[in-house]
């Protein structure tokens, strides 16, 4: 396998199963590398297919995508990266950000205590903000 490495070097599947390593998460759900092309002279290209309005993004961020591919692959294995629009087998779902935090509930005395302090106020969309605010403010100072 070292010897058929050395001749044609690596493949886009290597880079398909370490893709959200070298790339983040964030661009490695919504690009995926397809193909891997070996040049006569000097550093491979990489066929990156991108979701929809994204390659402007991938462009941009070029030359860092290329320098994480050169540490993963060795210095001078990638020098171009070839971007082709069009879906991607794992599409994102929803978020690509860190989890948000499910906050508790407020105990029961607290709840009170809130709702207590906002019997007067007329019911309507100002009562719901401001029960919410409240609540977040009550949250906040438990802890």
């Amino acid at each position: 396998m070292k010897a058929l490495e050395a001749k044609f070097g690596h493949s886009a599947g290597d880079l398909k199963a370490r893709w959200k390593e070298i790339v983040g998460e964030t661009l490695a759900g919504r690009t995926e590398p397809v193909k891997l092309t070996k040049a006569r002279s000097g550093g491979a290209t990489l066929e990156l297919k991108v979701a929809g309005p994204v390659a402007a993004l991938v462009q941009h961020q070029a030359p860092l995508i290329l320098d994480r591919l050169n540490l993963y692959l060795g210095p001078g294995a990638v020098q171009r990266l070839r971007i082709v629009q069009g879906p991607i087998s794992q599409p994102v779902r929803g978020r690509t950000g860190p989890a948000r935090r499910v906050k508790g509930p407020l105990d029961a005395a607290a709840e009170r205590e809130l709702a207590d302090g906002l019997a007067g106020a007329r019911d309507g969309p100002l009562k719901e903000a401001l029960i919410r605010l409240g609540r977040e403010v009550l949250r906040h100072d438990r802890r």
